[in-house]
């Protein structure tokens, strides 16, 4: 009787035992640190931004080149900077050129071409800030004011949509001659000039022709100054060189 009970309750401590580790087993999580699994995330690669990346330039606003920074076989001669002009004294403190960015572009393609006939541009004058177009208005005598601009009105150079130039000859570095020299305020200065050399006339035309299929535009009054397509879209600016921030 005795071994009976024992055997019986020997059963009961089993059943109970067995019951406690099912009950373990439902509460241990499925993924559990030995049965653990790990699903891959997938991750959006970030764009990458340079730091010192240039904001979009507005429509208008001033988007200054300088000429020799695109293309450093560009000549200058910038007499603004220096005595020989027709103002009798330096109106720059620097000898630069700039336009804005289509006007320069489309002034290298420009340059560019010419030199296949071994030709180049030479630069008289670019981008020109206000308070000079100020002074030539104030200097020049009322009978010569047809070629200088109004500074009631602004000047197409305030813009930097107009360029003085002329051709110079790659190989020897001069200048090719014109009908007449840049700012010589007379009927010679007109792109549609009969007189001078016939050299001096086909120059003249070619710097015109090769001008014209760049968009720019020449001016009735002098065979040196070009403006640009689109200038009205541009502001007047008074932005001295030194300022400016390609």
């Amino acid at each position: 009787m005795r071994n009976k009970f024992l055997a019986v309750f020997l059963l009961a401590v089993w059943l109970c035992l067995a019951v406690a580790c099912q009950s373990a087993q439902n509460a241990t999580p499925k993924n559990s640190s030995n049965e653990q699994t790990y699903k891959e995330i997938p991750r959006e690669i970030p764009k990458e931004t340079p730091k010192n990346k240039p904001k979009k330039k507005k429509e208008g606003e001033a988007d200054l080149l300088e000429l020799v920074k695109l293309d450093d076989t560009i000549k200058l001669d910038i007499r603004y900077a220096r005595n020989d002009n027709f103002v009798g004294r330096p109106v720059y403190k620097e000898a630069r050129a700039f336009l804005q960015r289509d006007a320069a572009e489309a002034l290298v393609r420009v340059h560019q071409k010419l030199k296949e006939q071994n030709l180049g541009l030479v630069i008289f004058d670019g981008y020109r800030p206000w308070s000079v177009t100020k002074l030539f208005w104030d200097v020049v005598p009322k009978h010569q004011r047809k070629f200088v601009a109004n500074p009631k009105k602004g000047s197409k150079h305030n813009r930097g949509c107009a360029v003085d130039l002329s051709l110079f000859d790659l190989e020897t570095g001069e200048l090719i001659k014109m009908p007449s020299d840049f700012d010589e305020f007379n009927d010679k200065a007109s792109p549609d000039y009969k007189g001078g050399t016939e050299k001096e006339r086909e120059s003249r035309d070619l710097l015109r022709k090769m001008m014209e299929a760049e968009d720019f535009t020449v001016n009735p009054k002098e065979w040196w100054h070009f403006d640009y397509k689109d200038w009205e879209k541009y502001k007047i600016f008074d932005i001295a060189f030194s300022e400016i921030k390609e």
